[in-house]
């Protein structure tokens, strides 16, 4: 199998709710939520598209770099490669119907595991769809991430408890949820949190703690000062909120309100290894990915998963070598060309 072929099997399974574009900048499936698309116009699936194009990298071929180490520690584990499967729940409402929630996140999880990195699963508004992804998970010796929308403290806090008893290395709630359009179709409340409410959470388990969602400077060090582990610079694959600007956009400044306090992930429009650079050299410790592993996985199972960790994997690589990086603590913002007109 390759992973054009891998696409055209997607291409069906998706009945229209997704097209495989070529390129997947969110222009064809604007508006389209349910569905893959962008909120409204679209606008905000289409900048983390744009803010990842405009930046481009100075090429240094003189140096001594042949073999880079793309490794990383997280969560207290390590990582082959500083990328993770973003948490994607409820496919069977939202992509054509034709796959389960079972069927789309087991080869997520495996393929990520037999590669050496983590996929995220998350909830919804059904919640058989949360405990068929533990199960995932806690079949596979909890080699997975929980992430829980923002619903009420008490029943997030019970929903922790079952992911500890998966397994997972880590939790999180993706905070942005708040405004996701889905869920009210649903008719189940969601909320934006306190500072206190945060703390509470941090506080409710010993396992690494994720807030995702953040797209400011001030709720980054916010966040921070609650004693996360870890935030996510994301704006919901631009499913939440219409002209939100691209997460590359705001990266930089958020990398410095933070300033070592926790550990800086993020998502948007991250498609190849050359992008997950970028994010690099802007100041993350590491990305997350979301449709094209629903597209690996609709299309190829773990198979088409796999080969799209492949593919990134040498993409990175590749990038490392031209840009002089050998391994991920080299990689910083020098790689970036700055017009200076």
């Amino acid at each position: 199998m390759n992973f054009q072929e891998v696409e055209n099997e997607a291409r069906k399974k998706f009945k229209g709710t997704c097209r495989v574009c070529k390129v997947c900048d969110g222009v064809a499936c604007r508006g389209e939520v349910p569905g893959m698309g962008g909120k409204g116009t679209g606008s905000a699936f289409m900048e983390n598209i744009k803010a990842l194009e405009k930046i481009k990298l100075n090429m240094r071929v003189i140096h001594d770099v042949s073999e880079v180490d793309t490794s990383i520690e997280l969560f207290g584990k390590k990582l082959a490669l500083p990328i993770m499967a973003a948490p994607i729940t409820g496919t069977t409402l939202n992509m054509g119907g034709q796959v389960t929630e079972r069927e789309y996140i087991e080869p997520v999880v495996v393929g990520c595991k037999n590669k050496d990195i983590y996929a995220m699963v998350g909830d919804t508004a059904v919640p058989q769809f949360l405990i068929e992804n533990l199960e995932v998970i806690k079949e596979n010796n909890g080699h997975g991430i929980v992430f829980i929308k923002p619903w009420e403290n008490e029943e997030i806090i019970s929903k922790i408890r079952d992911a500890e008893k998966a397994g997972a290395i880590a939790v999180g709630i993706d905070i942005d949820a708040c405004g996701l359009i889905t869920l009210k179709l649903h008719g189940t409340p969601v909320f934006a949190k306190k500072i206190d409410q945060i703390k509470e959470l941090v506080d409710s388990t010993e396992l690494p703690f994720i807030l995702k969602g953040i797209m400011t400077p001030d709720e980054a060090k916010m966040a921070a000062d609650a004693g996360v582990y870890a935030i996510v610079v994301s704006n919901h694959g631009g499913r939440v909120q219409d002209y939100a600007p691209g997460s590359a956009d705001v990266l930089p400044e958020i990398v410095k309100a933070v300033d070592g306090k926790c550990k800086i992930l993020v998502d948007g429009g991250i498609r190849t290894g050359v992008d997950v650079l970028k994010m690099l050299a802007l100041g993350a410790d590491a990305c997350l990915i979301g449709r094209p592993f629903v597209t690996a996985s609709f299309g190829g199972q773990t198979e088409g998963v796999e080969l799209y960790i492949d593919r990134l994997r040498g993409d990175l690589e590749s990038a490392m070598v031209l840009t002089g990086c050998a391994d991920l603590k080299s990689i910083t913002d020098r790689i970036i060309y700055k017009d200076v007109k």
